[in-house]
């Protein structure tokens, strides 16, 4: 699953691995959580732009959001199916962009944070989900991101992973003439663990609030 993550890097960075000539107005984070504003990338007009979304998608079709469970995290292996995910992953796909992740391992009463990244340290794009609902005041533009199989680095924490694309799946997973779910189902693989590290962190970053470069620096023995 994915609860957690950062986009830290440069705009700079975040722009020449994405092939964006700019980037929006932009400020680090280092404690991205659910519910809030976050960056994506999608299709429009023929081409790919950026777009601000809350994460946490909402169906077109829900009326009551407060009955509506947190939509933060979709199963790769069922979203092309299941009703409030089988919309968008035939037309509203999207990557959203990240730099690292958090996941807890459960350590007696406590919870101990480990974060994953690259070991490049370059940013990257989760495989997502967008979905605009237009029944209240405001329309709300909204995401998910899929989950996978965790590789051999994530599962020594969890059995679930974020999909992290690699360059030609991101092309291929905005394409919206693939529309063929098992076409589509074979970019949601496990990203390649040699390529990945994790290590533990400071529990401050299980406070949503807490954000810095503190987050994900290396919890010292002892």
């Amino acid at each position: 699953m994915c609860g957690r993550y950062t986009l830290r890097s440069r705009a700079e960075a975040i722009a020449a691995e994405f092939e964006m000539p700019v980037l929006p107005p932009y400020v680090p984070r280092w404690n991205i959580s659910p519910t809030q504003i976050v960056t994506a990338i999608r299709m429009e007009d023929g081409k790919p732009a950026m777009a601000n979304l809350r994460w946490g998608l909402i169906p077109f079709w829900a009326e009551d959001l407060k009955k509506l469970p947190l939509l933060i995290n979709a199963q790769s292996e069922t979203a092309a199916t299941k009703p409030s995910f089988r919309s968008a992953f035939k037309r509203r796909r999207c990557l959203i962009l990240a730099d690292g992740f958090y996941e807890w391992e459960k350590v007696g009463k406590q919870r101990q944070p480990y974060y994953h990244r690259l070991k490049n340290e370059r940013p990257f794009a989760f495989a997502g989900l967008w979905e605009r609902w237009d029944k209240g005041e405001q329309p709300i533009e909204s995401c998910t991101i899929l989950t996978t199989d965790a590789n051999e680095v994530a599962a020594a924490v969890h059995d679930r992973m974020p999909v992290i694309l690699g360059r030609d799946a991101r092309t291929a997973w905005l394409d919206p003439e693939i529309d063929d779910p098992a076409a589509l189902q074979q970019l949601l693989r496990p990203y390649p663990a040699e390529e990945m590290t994790a290590y533990q962190v400071n529990p401050i970053v299980n406070k949503s609030a807490n954000e810095g470069a503190d987050c994900i620096a290396l919890l010292k023995a002892g």
